[in-house]
């Protein structure tokens, strides 16, 4: 049964840009990062902003991404204990001491170098979290809640990453 009574979103729009083409701007910078251990959340945000700013966008999305299968972009708080609990729970869902195909080295034939590592755990946890996050700009902000933060997330075990950013829009002169 579907309740005719519910609230509705009221919809004002915020701003409506028009511009030339000559106007929009397209930016992809690549971040860095060194992990040191499993869960490991990293804070990148204030890198994003950055991107953001160089990129002079007044009005559009930025993209950021991660290149790899066993690391994750996600959005949440910046709180060490909700961290730990993130942790604990991708953890329970899939427990590195469980037995995945992937690490069984004896049956599995793709994708491997020598020194290929027992990860399966770490590919099924990023599977939960994802590899990309799209957030608006406008007026040369990311929009994010008082306590939403953008982060890195190390599944798998301490090693470098890239992070690819990439920023469209308007300039902020149109």
């Amino acid at each position: 049964m579907v309740d005719g009574s519910a609230s509705r979103a009221l919809q004002q729009p915020l701003h409506e840009v028009t511009a030339d083409a000559a106007q929009f701007v397209v930016l992809g910078e690549t971040l860095e990062y060194s992990t040191s251990q499993p869960h490991q959340f990293i804070d990148i945000t204030e890198d994003v902003r950055g991107v953001v700013e160089r990129a002079g966008v007044a009005f559009g999305q930025v993209a950021v991404c991660s290149t790899h299968t066993t690391a994750a972009i996600i959005i949440n708080e910046n709180e060490p204990l909700l961290l730990n609990d993130l942790a604990r729970v991708l953890s329970r869902l899939a427990p590195a001491d469980d037995y995945y195909e992937h690490n069984d080295f004896s049956i599995r034939t793709v994708n491997m170098t020598e020194d290929e590592c027992a990860n399966g755990h770490a590919h099924c946890q990023h599977v939960l979290l994802g590899t990309s996050e799209t957030l608006p700009v406008h007026e040369g902000e990311i929009q994010l809640g008082q306590w939403q933060r953008i982060f890195l997330v190390e599944l798998d075990h301490a090693r470098p990453r890239t992070i690819f950013v990439q920023v469209l829009g308007t300039s902020a002169g149109g």
